[in-house]
């Protein structure tokens, strides 16, 4: 089901409240490369994108629902692709719908040939997304993400200006 009014914008400043309670969701606390647990944080975080990559506010009837970015742009046009939702918004499709609405921006507008994304194997919702929204398994990296000293194996995903 695709949600209704699913816009992408610019993060502002003021949206730090809702990212500092994005943050508090244990499973999203490692989208970010730091604790996130201040006000304070939360705008560092919304800064720290300047100049790394796009991300852009994902929103639902104006409302903060999640994040979607294009960061590691090479220069050969590829870009690293990473989104989050924020528990009360998922399986709603909004990170699937997003997702694919970053891929045509930064096809048409960052003029990028090839999106990488990854996830790790543990995470099925996550494949979902990045398979609906057009990405296509490569393969599996073993061992890749260390998290409180468990290691986990990261499927990889990508979608190229040319897949249809």
């Amino acid at each position: 089901m695709t949600p209704v009014n699913i816009r992408l914008r610019e993060w502002r400043d003021n949206d730090a409240p809702a990212v500092l309670h994005a943050f508090q969701s244990p499973d999203l606390r490692h989208q970010s490369p730091w604790p996130v647990v201040t006000l304070q944080d939360a705008v560092g975080w919304i800064a720290s994108w300047a100049g790394a990559g796009h991300a852009f506010a994902v929103t639902v009837d104006g409302q903060v629902a999640g994040n979607v970015a294009v960061a590691g742009i090479d220069a050969h046009d590829n870009g690293w692709v990473s989104y989050w939702v924020v528990p009360a918004f998922r399986g709603r499709g909004v990170a699937t719908a997003a997702t694919g609405e970053l891929a045509r921006w930064a096809f048409a507008e960052r003029g990028l040939y090839r999106l990488e994304l990854g996830h790790r194997t543990t995470n099925p919702a996550s494949c979902r997304v990045a398979t609906k929204a057009g990405f296509r398994p490569e393969g599996i990296e073993r061992g890749k993400l260390c998290y409180e000293g468990v290691r986990y194996d990261v499927e990889r995903h990508a979608r190229l200006a040319t897949d249809r």
